[in-house]
């Protein structure tokens, strides 16, 4: 079949395009992580004067460069719509964020759709597989105080250990607010298989959107970080400690990522941006913690139940392009998500500033000492 000279000519612009946008992530991302990581070193010393001053000022580069990467699909494009409940309404409340996982674009459209929630961006947790500590933003990720998950059977034990005294060391002290993980332990075409084997052994429902979740984590997460209750107020040792550094987590979102036809985007489409601007719709279900069981078979009955949930949501959302309405609701209602180009702007100039100085700076200690 003959290939026309606009079809090239698409072709063409598409892979320029392309270049153009991986030139400036490259550059982005060498002005931008090297200068976050300078900032902190340089303020050491305020770490020690006045630690929750430190980790203001970091939780508040920290939300600057999750800009920058939201910033990559916005301008391509790569837009969000949000349904269901109002996370703002409870942004300022510590909350368990639970998403389903498609692909590394999930990341980047959580990167976007958090930004206008307040402080939750700078104040969060982030779980994620180990194989992110080896990007480009392993280091950022590192320094924030993120948790990396090693999978598989046999480390399962080893890293849910980890992860307790991980929370147990960095969640208060650095004043977090949310914890985001993936219950599913990977991608839905990596694991959709395993799961539906594993459910029609175990006689449960046979799911195609998503995976069964694994419990672990969520329940490491639950038993670190909430409070035993007796009465209704918070029981057992240093309980004056915990009421005065935080009310722990008092909610669960269930967040479900739906991209049209089911195809998610990855990271190489959100850096490199060859696919036609794309909508990816986000629902939220907002549950008191209060209500979920921490007990392993009550918690694992009570996650299936939610990913069960995901699974209808996603089966209505493709059927009809959006999603069902709530409860008590007539119609569904969605929200554009939208993000100020002058500030993203702002940031991004910022940042090219930022290593302009800092190379200025290198090049005068340079010429003094040599």
């Amino acid at each position: 079949m003959a290939v026309t000279l606009e079809q090239a000519q698409r072709v063409g612009y598409t892979c320029l395009k392309a270049l153009l946008r991986f030139a400036f992530m490259v550059a982005n991302n060498l002005v931008a992580i090297p200068s976050y990581v300078l900032y902190l070193i340089m303020l050491q010393p305020l770490r020690v004067l006045d630690s929750k001053s430190f980790w203001y000022i970091e939780g508040v580069l920290f939300k600057w460069l999750l800009a920058m990467v939201a910033s990559w699909g916005w301008w391509a494009g790569y837009t969000v719509v949000e349904w269901g409940d109002d996370v703002k309404a409870v942004s300022e409340d510590e909350a368990v964020v639970l998403v389903n996982h498609q692909a590394t674009g999930d990341v980047c459209t959580l990167m976007m759709c958090l930004q206008d929630k307040g402080t939750v961006v700078r104040q969060m947790m982030w779980l994620m597989d180990h194989i992110f500590k080896y990007t480009n933003f392993g280091i950022v990720s590192l320094i924030h105080g993120d948790f990396f998950i090693r999978q598989g059977r046999a480390h399962r034990e080893q890293q849910l250990m980890l992860l307790k005294e991980h929370l147990e060391k960095y969640y208060r002290s650095r004043n977090r607010k949310w914890i985001v993980l993936f219950p599913e332990g990977g991608f839905l075409r990596k694991r959709r298989e395993t799961s539906q084997a594993f459910a029609k052994k175990n006689n449960l429902p046979f799911l195609k959107h998503v995976t069964l979740p694994r419990v672990g984590a969520t329940q490491v997460i639950l038993k670190a970080l909430v409070a035993p209750q007796e009465n209704g107020t918070p029981a057992g040792r240093d309980t004056l400690i915990k009421e005065s550094k935080s009310k722990g987590p008092q909610w669960v979102i269930d967040t479900t990522i739906a991209y049209p036809k089911g195809e998610p985007i990855d990271i190489q489409t959100w850096i490199l941006g060859y696919r036609q601007p794309t909508v990816t719709h986000v629902h939220y279900r907002i549950f008191p913690l209060k209500d979920v069981p921490v007990e392993p078979e009550a918690l694992t009955h009570w996650l299936y139940q939610r990913f069960i949930e995901k699974e209808d949501l996603l089966t209505h959302f493709y059927e009809t392009g959006a999603f069902p309405p709530l409860q008590g609701e007539a119609k569904a209602i969605s929200r554009e998500m939208t993000l100020s180009n002058l500030w993203l702007v702002g940031i991004q100039s910022l940042a090219f500033l930022s290593g302009g100085m800092w190379y200025c700076i290198f090049q005068y200690f340079y010429h003094c000492l040599f």
